[in-house]
């Protein structure tokens, strides 16, 4: 059979399962544009490339699925990397797919020319540039197969624009299994055979024979899958546990031995466990800078047992007592079959008084009112305005006086100050249902992944919690929302600042406030309404939650704005090269 480069691409994404990709068009990709018009697969149109990567990633981190998107060449491409590399940095599997020049005029600065399969090379899973239109059989499914094996992440995919047009003769389509039905594969380097027995009867002898035990959980923990294995095991074994920011999910925030996030933004009772456990199981985590504050500091007298998919990130921190490459999932069940044998049972006493001290100083040092300005210390321009605390604390409870379900609510955030307030307060119970930016910590990430989340799952409503600083980097994607007419709320905290910038300038620098004030804001509330969206005023109108929130409005995007005393500060709060026990927390 004969078939182009853009019909190659087309039908292979329809065999991998891909029914919606995002993205933009331009010159050099036209021609697969053109195929999409005869395919099965819905595109979703962006007011801005990055917009499609992140809109991606809403799909991508609902699921757990590879999801696709497509822009042209040069500034196209070069302005959906920032998308690229912050799924890379969260470990999300995501297919790009970037026009580049015709062949003959590689290297030649033609025009709209940008090496992106150079710029995108350290910022990705996997990057390659196709020659001819036969590699795409290869090289496609071979994309799918590397976003998903092992650590997932980002994979690129450059395709100049005669070989979209290109025609190849081949027998037959390459075998293809769609990721939804993909069996697990063992990572590289996975633990096995003996080893792997060995290392969890010493793993399960150390839970043991541990007082001050503690689950450190993150974005490999953060699964239905392995929720289910963390939850068998809790049921065994009496553990509390804390999370990085990606791992939140991981273990319901209703549950009494669930201590909250670690780090920079941290709960004191889970920094505190952390620094005092003398057994850390660690799950899917990687100890990056934000959760450990001062490294020397961080479980100085706990033995490690590291669990994670990539033996990359073993030892490469913090030295651990056992080490074990492997999904969470996979190996956590083991031990927990371990733990369960009499023999294995030791000091219950000892660990019950252990979480239940943990629970005492939680409720004594989680409050709705940590970092909230004193009488004399409030903005005066801003009297009368929410507490973002218990304003975020309470949508679950509004969503269902409306009529929705909190089960039926997906969060997503920006960056900034209402993303650790949400982290910190907002009831996430489930795996996949807070999506973030976490490790780049791109600010315009939050309505385009809500986007992609609300296509990616049409039955819920999803909720965006932004700034007025992060929600203009993206804004045009209001266009994109109205026109897809989807189930998402977008609530902007409004307090006239860069919040966590004028927040650190504050504490650590002396109140010098070096262009973090805007001296001009927009009518939010109009800019919403030209783009088609309906604009609620949560300070005037009570009743905002009412339409936000209204189950019989399920397509029907709004928007709604809320004002905040730029004074409201995000507490706790480690300073850098601060260990986290020593955290400010008023």
């Amino acid at each position: 059979m004969k078939q182009t480069g853009a019909q190659i691409i087309t039908k292979l994404l329809e065999m991998h399962g891909i029914k919606t990709v995002a993205g933009i068009p331009g010159g050099s990709i036209l021609p697969l544009y053109d195929e999409l018009t005869r395919s099965k697969i819905h595109h979703v149109l962006v007011r801005q490339e990055q917009a499609s990567g992140f809109l991606a990633q809403g799909m991508a981190r609902t699921t757990g699925l590879p999801a696709v998107c497509m822009v042209t060449s040069g500034p196209g491409a070069m302005n959906l990397l920032t998308a690229i590399a912050d799924a890379r940095s969260d470990s999300i599997p995501v297919i790009a797919f970037t026009g580049q020049v015709n062949t003959k005029l590689l290297g030649t600065d033609a025009f709209q020319e940008a090496d992106t399969f150079g710029l995108s090379f350290p910022i990705t899973k996997h990057s390659v540039m196709v020659k001819k239109p036969e590699e795409l059989l290869t090289a496609i499914p071979e994309a799918f197969k590397i976003a998903m094996s092992g650590r997932p992440g980002p994979v690129l995919i450059d395709v100049p624009r005669d070989v979209q047009l290109a025609e190849c003769e081949f027998d037959k389509w390459p075998e293809v299994i769609p990721p939804a039905q993909r069996k697990p594969e063992l990572p590289k380097f996975a633990t096995s055979g003996k080893a792997l027995d060995d290392k969890l009867l010493a793993a399960a002898k150390m839970l043991s024979a541990s007082v001050n035990p503690i689950f450190y959980l993150g974005g490999g923990a953060n699964s239905p899958k392995a929720a289910e294995a963390l939850k068998n095991f809790m049921d065994v074994c009496r553990i509390p546990s804390v999370t990085s920011l990606m791992g939140i999910g991981s273990v319901p925030s209703s549950c009494k031995d669930f201590m909250g996030m670690i780090g920079m933004h941290g709960t004191y009772a889970a920094n505190y466990a952390m620094h005092e456990s003398d057994v850390v199981i660690a799950c899917g985590v990687r100890f990056d800078d934000r959760a450990t504050g001062l490294v020397s500091e961080f479980c100085p007298n706990a033995n490690i047992i590291h669990i994670d998919v990539d033996a990359a990130e073993i030892n490469k921190i913090l030295p651990s007592a056992i080490s074990i490459v492997g999904s969470v999932e996979s190996i956590l069940p083991k031990i927990t079959a371990l733990l369960a044998k009499e023999n294995l049972g030791q000091n219950k006493a000892e660990k019950d008084a252990w979480c239940d001290q943990l629970i005492q100083i939680k409720k004594e040092t989680v409050s709705i009112t940590c970092g909230s300005p004193k009488a004399g210390d409030k903005n005066n321009n801003f009297e009368g305005s929410v507490n973002p605390r218990s304003f975020i604390s309470s949508i679950p409870e509004l969503a269902e006086k409306a009529g929705t379900k909190k089960d039926d609510l997906l969060i997503s955030t920006d960056v900034g100050q209402h993303q650790m307030w949400t982290a910190q307060y907002y009831p996430i119970e489930k795996p996949r249902t807070l999506l973030t930016s976490g490790s780049l910590g791109t600010m315009g990430f939050g309505l385009p992944a809500a986007i992609g989340a609300a296509i990616a799952n049409p039955e819920k409503r999803v909720i965006c919690f932004s700034g007025d600083g992060s929600i203009m980097m993206n804004i045009q994607e209001l266009a994109t929302l109205c026109e897809n007419n989807l189930p998402v709320t977008v609530i902007v905290f409004e307090n006239g600042t860069l919040g966590m910038v004028y927040q650190q300038q504050k504490i650590l620098f002396n109140k010098t406030y070096s262009a973090s004030v805007f001296d001009r804001s927009p009518d939010l509330l109009k800019i919403a309404e030209g783009f088609g969206i309906e604009a609620l005023d949560a300070d005037k109108d009570p009743d905002w939650y009412k339409k936000a929130f209204d189950p019989n409005r399920i397509n029907k995007p709004c928007f709604v704005r809320v004002r905040v005393d730029p004074e409201e500060n995000v507490l706790p709060f480690v300073p850098g090269g601060k260990a986290n026990i020593s955290c400010i927390m008023n």
